[in-house]
């Protein structure tokens, strides 16, 4: 018997990680002492980011992790994160601390450890391990802005958002329709308000998800067609039209969605 989409999802994940793990298993070497900014790091913690990686303690990771690369030799920036990275991936994912990634990821983009330069095993082994995550967060029920939060990330390490948005596309399954539908009603909704923007990532482009969102169409209004008494896809449909047409919709803007984690529409007349 075949496991339930949503338990496929972290199989997914979980054969992932195990190859992460086999890749990364002899992590490279430093070219000596960890050269840091000890005004911020003490020399002690450089000495334990230099060592072991598994007895790299928690706090200290996780301050790597979301420390800015000009705080860190060039050279070395790449390699301690290439030592970390199975470590960071488990903190990014289903079982992690649950911050915010998009930060941190963003790290391992050109401006900081350059993913791309990586060896191909090793750049797969993580592509891999974030098209799992995505799959997970489309699928598991989560809020949009967790899926985005990723999203934004994870395109900012890769340096680019289109697969990541075929991919999600590919998804198949009711969970993932479902997913889709939340995240084509925010992305759309913001797009409606002018307020799609990457936070962390300068090179994004909203205009991408905004030629995206269209092929989504007769998906969600399938998806409506299942579900007459969901707002989301009626909704999404509309805002989606909208954008195309270069209107303003036809509800009121109430207050900045990003505070209170999701907008109530409110239809005029």
């Amino acid at each position: 018997m075949s496991e339930p989409p949503a338990l496929a999802a972290y199989t997914l994940w979980r054969e992932a990680l195990a190859e992460v793990d086999e890749v990364f298993a002899s992590p490279p070497e430093l070219d000596g002492p960890v050269d840091g900014c000890t005004y911020c790091t003490p020399e002690s913690e450089l000495r334990v980011l230099g060592g072991d990686p598994a007895d790299v303690p928690d706090d200290l990771l996780g301050y790597f992790m979301r420390e800015v690369a000009g705080h860190w030799d060039e050279d070395q920036y790449p390699v301690l994160w290439r030592r970390f990275l199975p470590r960071a991936l488990r903190r990014w994912g289903p079982d992690g601390d649950g911050t915010d990634p998009s930060d941190s990821m963003g790290h391992l983009g050109r401006h900081g450890a350059q993913l791309a330069d990586w060896p191909a095993a090793e750049r797969e082994a993580v592509e891999r391990a974030f098209r799992a995550l995505l799959h997970i967060a489309v699928t598991d029920g989560r809020p949009y802005r967790e899926i985005t939060d990723l999203m934004e990330g994870i395109a900012h390490a890769t340096g680019s958002l289109e697969p990541w948005l075929d991919h999600i596309a590919r998804l198949a399954g009711p969970e993932a329709d479902a997913g889709v539908v939340r995240l084509a009603f925010g992305w759309a909704t913001e797009l409606l308000w002018q307020e799609l923007k990457f936070t962390w990532w300068d090179d994004g482009d909203p205009q991408l998800i905004a030629a995206w969102l269209p092929t989504l169409r007769a998906r969600i209004a399938a998806f409506a067609v299942q579900h007459p008494r969901c707002k989301n896809a009626s909704d999404a449909l509309t805002a989606i039209d909208a954008c195309e047409a270069g209107t303003s919709g036809p509800w009121l803007y109430p207050y900045d969605m990003r505070t209170l984690g999701g907008p109530v529409l409110i239809r005029q007349g």
